[in-house]
């Protein structure tokens, strides 16, 4: 259970901050809810307390972990598949993962492929929205402006191979 202010990771949405729980009926069903404020776009999310683990609901990283997020995003010789139809299932189970490092390699994968190759419009919204979730937690955790953290993966980007 979480509680009013914790910091948290809703997968596939990104990094947020509990501002309320509220009791609502949808629907004809009463339940509660926690409504979670996104730093980035400044949106609002409601997500059943009763469905935190089936939607992998979590904390945020703490900062010790941050060096191992840039280590992968750093790492240029990431492993995907050259079929795209795979590659995008693949980087999307990552993004539904939750995990952070995970989500990092998509950024990391989609970027490097976009300087090789270029990207369908698929893998584009994908790398973007994989950007969005990652620069989201790690604003959170680090607790800088967004586009500190958005400086911070250029100059990381700018060292990848054209």
């Amino acid at each position: 259970m979480f509680n009013i202010g914790d910091r948290v990771v809703y997968p596939m949405h990104g990094a947020g901050v509990i501002e309320s729980i509220e009791e609502k009926e949808i629907l004809g069903v009463r339940n509660k809810y926690y409504v979670m404020k996104m730093p980035v776009g400044e949106m609002k999310v409601m997500i059943p307390t009763d469905s935190i683990l089936r939607v992998g609901l979590r904390e945020v990283i703490d900062k010790d972990m941050i060096a191992e997020v840039f280590k992968v995003l750093r790492n240029h010789n990431g492993k995907m598949s050259s079929n795209w139809n795979r590659r995008y299932r693949d980087h999307l189970e990552k993004i539904k993962s939750g995990d952070i490092l995970e989500v990092a390699e998509v950024v990391r994968n989609l970027t490097l492929r976009d300087r090789e190759k270029g990207l369908s419009t698929g893998e584009r919204k994908m790398l973007e929205s994989a950007r969005q979730i990652l620069i989201s937690e790690l604003l959170l955790v680090q607790g800088i402006d967004q586009n500190e953290v958005i400086n911070a993966l250029e100059e990381i980007f700018e060292d990848y191979p054209d």
